[in-house]
């Protein structure tokens, strides 16, 4: 299995404190993340590092600037006892073809959904990506995305910490190939609870973060 899945577009690593876990992904690798933007209504808002080529690492938690969203905030946050990395995306050619295809394989990543959120310099990006209620619960299946027209962050001129290498953990190993297979793309997985890990390439050695 290659040391970075095929097709990958970016990692969620959500928490509690954004402000807390940013600071301190900057002490251990020497790399600061950079404001990504706001999700207007959800609640959230990131901050975004290269990992290396098409991929990238998005950092998410509460935004304090916000008021409470009318329904829970993105990948569960309010419940996070800490960090966590939860799940990734990937970014296939053709965002429709692969939902196709994956079902007629026998796994329903959902139906496309638009989504948008504003840049610090007011762009406001949009994307279509499948729903999450769909994925595999572990979040080790993850959710297709498609950038359409917009810039992707990736192309930001980001700070990088090229991704070296990522692994998981699940009781069932089987049950998540068959839905990665479904999806053109893998995973390095280990029987265990279930973890999501990674590793960069930092000015302070690899450092890695689950």
């Amino acid at each position: 299995m290659d040391a970075v899945p095929p097709l990958l577009d970016h990692l969620v690593l959500a928490t509690p404190d954004l402000a807390a876990t940013v600071a301190d992904f900057a002490r251990r690798t020497g790399v600061t993340p950079v404001p990504g933007g706001v999700h207007v209504g959800l609640g959230t808002r990131n901050h975004l590092v290269g990992l290396g080529g098409r991929s990238y690492l998005e950092i998410l938690g509460p935004d304090p600037e916000q008021p409470e969203p009318a329904g829970p905030r993105p990948f569960g946050v309010d419940r996070l006892a800490g960090p966590r990395t939860l799940t990734w995306a990937i970014s296939p050619a053709d965002l429709d073809a692969a939902i196709t295809t994956a079902r007629a394989r026998g796994y329903d990543p959902g139906p496309a959904r638009l989504m948008s959120r504003r840049t610090p310099d007011g762009t406001v990006l949009r994307w279509r990506l499948t729903d999450g209620d769909h994925a595999h619960p572990s979040g080790l299946v993850p959710f297709l995305i498609d950038w359409g027209d917009s810039r992707h962050p990736a192309a930001s001129g980001l700070p990088v910490t090229p991704l070296l290498e990522m692994t998981a953990a699940v009781p069932d190993p089987e049950e998540v190939r068959g839905p990665l297979a479904a999806l053109n793309t893998g995973l390095t997985l280990a029987p265990g609870p279930v973890a999501l890990t990674f590793t960069v390439g930092t000015p302070n050695g690899p450092v890695t973060f689950g």
